[in-house]
């Protein structure tokens, strides 16, 4: 079972913050969830975590306005709160750490590195980025032809402002249902189990219409590409699906070209939820990170590099 408790920030925001394992590990590996979902969608590799020896220290929170965590303010709605309020929680957290983002996520990761970079340089030991983007919606086109997707982005940004002027309400319960097929196609890709769609579905159904809304903006908007190339030798992977919609493969390969030495893998038939579409190799990716970011590793890298 995992340790439950919150995190109140700066402005007043209370997180949602789940732990597991050793308080005492080697490595703790933070665990963050993309925009609309919350800290659930990370269960199978919590599980795979869990299983690895030694253990790793997990640490898995709700981001502001989504699952269970406190509403937002629409002016606090941007990334680089986010960045923030991640650099907020590390220092809660002692010792080196493993970041692994799932779509803006991975984006909240850039945002802490280019907000607080000796932070980073000092804490930081690994890191996963998985279906994200360094550039905004540059390469998204939903899987269209340019002129539909055109169309689509600008309706998506029409409604983002009207629902991010909505309030800190939820969708209603009866919406539901009918955004199942829309979501279906968006989020994954040729193959998908039904408990995967339903976290999706009730991940998004505990996202307030704020969140939805407000946050579009500031991650169409982001572009950290640079931030990227200024990070080191950090152990790092990075993970698509060829299906994806939303972040298609331009933008890992980006992101990949940005950090040298990145392990890039693109999955087949995959679409944007890879944590669900393919927990067995994401969750495996990750354990591969976390054992490359122990002290130990990284030491003998280090001493392999002076010789």
């Amino acid at each position: 079972m995992p340790e439950r408790s919150q995190l109140t920030l700066a402005d007043g925001v209370t997180l949602s913050v789940e732990s597991w394992g050793p308080e005492d590990a080697q490595v703790t590996v933070v665990l963050l969830h993309g925009w609309c979902l919350d800290k659930r969608t990370w269960h199978h590799q919590v599980a795979a975590l869990g299983r690895m020896r030694p253990e790793p220290r997990v640490v898995a929170y709700d981001a502001r306005g989504h699952g269970r965590s406190g509403s937002t303010g629409l002016a606090a709605a941007t990334l680089g709160q986010l960045g923030e309020d991640l650099a907020e929680v590390l220092r809660a957290i002692d010792g080196p750490v493993v970041l692994a983002g799932h779509s803006m996520g991975g984006m909240t990761i850039m945002e802490f590195a280019h907000r607080f970079p000796d932070e980073f340089t000092r804490r930081v030991a690994g890191l996963l980025f998985i279906s994200t983007t360094a550039e905004g919606h540059t390469h998204t086109r939903y899987g269209l032809p340019p002129g539909l997707a055109t169309l689509m982005r600008a309706g998506e940004t029409l409604g983002a402002g009207l629902l991010a002027r909505s309030g800190a309400w939820c969708p209603h319960r009866a919406v539901l249902p009918a955004l199942r097929p829309a979501l279906r196609w968006l989020l994954f890709g040729d193959e998908i189990e039904d408990a995967a769609l339903k976290v999706t579905m009730t991940s998004v159904g505990r996202t307030t219409l704020r969140s939805i809304g407000g946050f579009r903006a500031s991650i169409g908007a982001q572009q950290r590409l640079d931030t990227l190339t200024r990070l080191g030798d950090v152990p790092a992977a990075v993970l698509v699906g060829d299906r994806d919609r939303l972040t298609p493969p331009p933008c890992a390969e980006g992101i990949a070209d940005a950090l040298p030495g990145t392990e890039l893998t693109v999955y087949p038939g995959a679409g944007h939820m890879l944590p669900l579409e393919r927990h067995p190799e994401v969750s495996a990716v990750l354990a591969d990170v976390v054992v490359r970011a122990r002290p130990a590793k990284r030491r003998r890298r280090v001493l392999r590099k002076a010789a």
